[in-house]
């Protein structure tokens, strides 16, 4: 990148007469347009062109595969079922059928619940890892992120093995039943728990060690600077967590599919509209009234971050945690309780898939495993999920990058940018089931010309990206805005394209994080269920969605097995990507080590 510039500059400078120039001729020179300035001024009016084209292309894209679908879902949720409009006589039919207010106050009051219980233990846990002088810090934290690489039916599926009729601690629940709430809210609790834990642990690392010094100078002990200083200095990390779950707990499919028994929620409601009833104008009814409480939840998310950031004081001392032998066996204590139980719920279902038949014959064997003898599509599932998680790990990837480099660097089209971001960020506030259902509406629709991609493995991998995209892309975003705009007005005196300056530095810079956004669209990818289920067909059937198959025709250790393996899956390719990752930063940042 350095000889280009160079080069040019030597040969303007060759292109010199060695004579000294009389002053009367000087006028004359410097009237007269130069040479070399001409041809630079057509080569950026072309770069600008060019970047315009990829601003639109871009935010074409993202319109076609996040916008128009959730468009195409609020459309319908207007028509009848005969394609007719309808204004809002759909909606007064929802809500005059039996069961919604029971539907809409279970979802409510379930997510709410879950969401106290997993932020409570989640602080206390998070508290132990960054507040505190115990032993094994690191390998805790490790455990109890390990949820994420399992899909949530993992989880309900341990739940049935453990607490249900045949469980073996179901005598823990006093002839009470796991099908139901008591299923919802421990499965959501253990699968949303790395979620509010990541968010906590960020919160409670960035003390100010200044106000814990003012508090032990006035005489307040660890329990009173506790209650005066560490609870108000979390509150909106708090906030954040729960908001968090809430939402999570409240779009999510899987577990009140496999666990909640009769117990309505208005993610199984949509499930029953469109599978059960193939009633897509009912669903899509559904479906945005559970696009409000995922909104609002959204936008208070943001502004709590907006406060949360707010507060933060640019003088803060980082806080050091000094040892206190109680509170520190108290907290190792707990957090060592934690981290088992999730390994035993966990293991419990590894284990269910390697026995001959639970819980009379433990036996080791691999007969659940034998998916091809099973209904969910056998192991032509498993190779369908593996070749939708890396091409979605690629297309994201690459498509977050590019999103986040258009919003971040280019100096014109504002406007332009400000949409491209809003688009980007809308997958947030969309559950998953949601953007299934807009997806079924918006390309099988007869008119699209993206017609031809319902029905193929296509969709699915675009629609996952989708699904995961507002993530990837503030994480993208947030790499790119940490390089110096220097880079950029330096590039452009030199005459040195956007695309070379992209390549040479904006990429090489921005690595570590493309490939941690890759190692994310492959996880999600493998355990999503929301976004998928109603996309597949018979030769496109998923891992996750054999899961589901299983688990209804009564196959619960087939399901297992399959669930076991997609953990797995995750976790290598999880473990994959990082040592990728680490090749590739051997070969290309080792200005990074000076």
């Amino acid at each position: 990148m350095n000889s280009l510039p160079m080069t040019s500059i030597n040969a303007a400078v060759g292109s010199l007469p060695a004579t000294a120039v009389p002053e009367r001729e000087k006028p004359a020179r410097t009237s007269q347009p130069s040479g070399p300035a001409r041809p630079r001024h057509r080569a950026l009016h072309w770069e600008h062109v060019w970047l315009g084209v990829l601003l639109l292309g871009m935010l074409g894209v993202l319109l076609a595969a996040i916008a128009l679908p959730v468009g195409a879902l609020l459309g319908h949720s207007f028509l009848s079922a005969d394609g007719s409009f309808s204004g809002g006589a759909q909606y007064l039919a929802y809500v005059r059928m039996p069961g919604v207010g029971r539907s809409l106050f279970n979802s409510l009051w379930l997510s709410a619940v879950s969401s106290t219980l997993c932020v409570a233990l989640a602080y206390v846990y998070a508290y132990g890892i960054t507040r505190s002088c115990m032993p094994l810090a690191r390998l805790f934290r490790a455990v109890a992120l390990v949820p994420l690489l399992a899909p949530s039916l993992l989880m309900a599926i341990s739940l049935i093995y453990l607490f249900g009729a045949q469980g073996l601690l179901k005598s823990w629940l006093l002839g009470g039943t796991a099908y139901g709430p008591f299923g919802i809210i421990a499965g959501s609790v253990l699968w949303t728990f790395p979620h509010a834990l990541m968010i906590l642990c960020t919160t409670l690392a960035s003390g100010d060690a200044r106000l814990y010094e003012a508090a032990a100078t006035l005489g307040a002990g660890r329990w009173r600077s506790f209650c005066q200083v560490t609870l108000p200095a979390s509150r909106y990390g708090l906030m954040i967590a729960w908001t968090v779950v809430f939402v999570l707990v409240a779009t999510d499919f899987g577990v009140p599919k496999v666990i909640g028994g009769n117990t309505q929620m208005l993610a199984t409601d949509i499930y029953k509209q469109v599978i059960g009833q193939q009633n897509l104008s009912m669903g899509a009814v559904v479906a945005m009234l559970l696009l409000v409480p995922a909104g609002l939840a959204f936008a208070a998310e943001r502004h709590l971050r907006a406060r949360q950031a707010a507060s933060m004081a640019v003088r803060a001392v980082p806080l050091a945690p000094q040892p206190h032998a109680p509170l520190d066996r108290a907290l190792l204590a707990y957090c060592s309780l934690v981290a088992l139980a999730m390994l035993a719920v966990m293991g419990t279902a590894v284990l269910a898939s390697l026995v001959s038949f639970w819980p009379y014959n433990l036996g080791l064997s691999l007969k659940n495993y034998r998916f091809d003898m099973m209904d969910g599509g056998g192991w032509a599932s498993y190779g369908n999920s593996l070749r939708m998680a890396t091409a979605t790990a690629v297309l994201g990837a690459l498509l977050s990058f590019v999103s986040a480099y258009l919003v971040a660097k280019p100096s014109r089209w504002r406007h332009t940018r400000q949409w491209l971001h809003a688009v980007a960020t809308l997958p947030m506030a969309v559950p998953g089931l949601a953007l299934g259902l807009g997806y079924i509406l918006f390309f099988n629709a007869g008119g699209n010309p993206l017609n031809f991609l319902y029905g193929s493995l296509s969709i699915l991998v675009l629609c996952s990206v989708a699904h995961f995209f507002s993530v990837a892309h503030i994480t993208q975003l947030t790499a790119l805005q940490q390089l110096d705009a220097e880079y950029e007005r330096v590039a452009d005196s030199m005459g040195v394209p956007f695309w070379s300056l992209l390549w040479r530095v904006h990429l090489p810079v921005c690595l570590p994080a493309v490939m941690q956004v890759a190692g994310y669209f492959f996880v999600n990818a493998m355990t999503t269920v929301s976004a998928v289920v109603f996309l597949y067909s018979p030769e496109t059937t998923l891992a996750s969605v054999a899961v589901l198959a299983m688990d209804d025709a009564g196959d619960i250790a087939p399901a297992a097995a399959m669930a076991t393996l997609i953990f797995a899956t995750a976790a290598a390719g999880r473990l994959l990507i990082a040592w990728l990752d680490a090749w590739m930063q051997k070969r290309t940042q080792h200005w990074r080590q000076h």
